[in-house]
């Protein structure tokens, strides 16, 4: 039989990979999260990328939201809400829990099922607890969906400063002196687990940080700077996390570091410091995203200490078996040694978020960080790796 009058179909058009950028969540930080993936929404090449918006509302229902950045900004002090967002009230995401199918469905009490598509990438935009630590991973290898960011063994270690500090301690990393109160503790002994703080603040003198261990964004941390003070803090920190960190007092300078997955491994950006906010106690919440308390960026240090922290900052990536992105935070002490103070596997991307501000000034502009990170969760098998 000839084939030379056969019609030739026309070649399709290959899809383009579709990003789910996830945002919001359970923790005290949802609002952050919906800022951070306004600006992520904004950014992202939409002639490169199809994108879905899926928020996770804070009491953990996952919503279709409007891909609307505009509405996804901090107002006259008050922080934006996957509620606010959401499509319906009702209405639900369902990611499949089945590797051999990728396809997201939507569905409303009442309703047929609505096919969404299937999803290539998830960007996960959330802070803390259920989304940042771990737990949101899990259920993406379980689907078998590459997602950007660290994966479960780096995330939660990220997420809880207890076992960060163990990690970075036994990799040879300098951390700056601490004690932890678990919520047994507490529970078994009021007074037992608050000496154990007096006695930790006699060694090494106020004033003292009493932090949530898990948790960002600087919610929960006090500074304390006598006894009278410190069961409010630690009263302040239980409200975010039973489990509490104190930590003593560093002298010397905030220096912070943005790492980033290329091709042939991670790099460090140039540095960044954050100096002595004077309206406020520390570089807390407010200072960070309400009054806009800007960093330096590079920060003023020699070519050495600058080759140095950079190195430092790898170095705490690769001791947490980090991906994608971190920014790794540090004192330069008065001595001039590097301490580092913790990492976030998911720091925030704001428009006047630290992280991006040093990519910038290292070369890599917003919109390239952010096809950056989806071009290696890409490359990225989910499982063992």
């Amino acid at each position: 039989m000839s084939t030379e009058n056969l019609t030739q179909s026309p070649e399709q058009p290959r899809r383009k990979p579709r990003v789910a950028v996830v945002f919001g969540g359970r923790s005290s930080e949802h609002g952050i999260s919906v800022v951070t993936a306004g600006a992520v929404l904004s950014a992202i090449d939409r002639a490169k990328y199809d994108v879905l918006p899926i928020g996770i509302t804070q009491d953990g229902r996952w919503a279709l939201t409007a891909d609307d950045p505009e509405r996804m900004a901090i107002v006259d002090r008050k922080q934006p809400s996957v509620e606010q967002l959401a499509e319906s009230t009702e209405g639900g995401v369902v990611l499949p829990v089945d590797p051999s199918n990728r396809e997201v469905v939507y569905s409303e009490p009442g309703s047929v099922p609505k096919a969404l598509g299937e999803v290539d990438v998830v960007f996960p935009v959330l802070h803390g607890p259920y989304g940042e630590d771990g737990t949101l991973q899990g259920l993406l290898e379980l689907s078998g969906v590459p997602y950007v960011g660290s994966g479960v063994l780096a995330s939660a270690v990220g997420q809880d400063k207890d076992y960060m500090k163990r990690v970075f301690t036994s990799f040879g990393l300098k951390v700056g002196p601490y004690v932890v109160i678990r919520p047994r503790e507490w529970q078994q002994d009021e007074s037992a687990a608050r000496k154990k703080i007096v006695d930790f603040a006699g060694e090494h003198g106020w004033p003292l940080f009493v932090k949530p261990a898990r948790a960002g964004s600087s919610f929960g941390i006090t500074k304390v700077d006598d006894l009278a003070g410190l069961d409010e803090a630690i009263e302040e920190a239980q409200r975010h996390d039973p489990k509490i960190i104190v930590e003593a007092l560093l002298r010397g300078r905030e220096i912070e570091c943005g790492v980033l997955e290329f091709e042939d491994g991670p790099r460090a950006s140039v540095p960044a410091e954050i100096p002595p906010v004077q309206s406020h106690a520390f570089y807390d919440f407010e200072a960070k995203y309400i009054d806009s308390a800007a960093g330096i960026v590079p920060a003023p240090l020699t070519e050495e200490q600058t080759a140095e922290i950079r190195r430092l900052a790898v170095e705490a990536f690769e001791a947490a078996s980090c991906e994608g992105l971190v920014r790794a935070d540090f004192f330069l002490t008065d001595d001039g040694e590097f301490v580092i103070n913790e990492i976030n596997t998911m720091p925030g991307f704001t428009p006047i978020s630290m992280y991006p501000r040093m990519w910038q000034e290292t070369g890599v502009s917003y919109g390239e960080l952010v096809d950056r990170l989806v071009q290696a969760a890409l490359r990225r098998s989910t499982g063992l790796r």
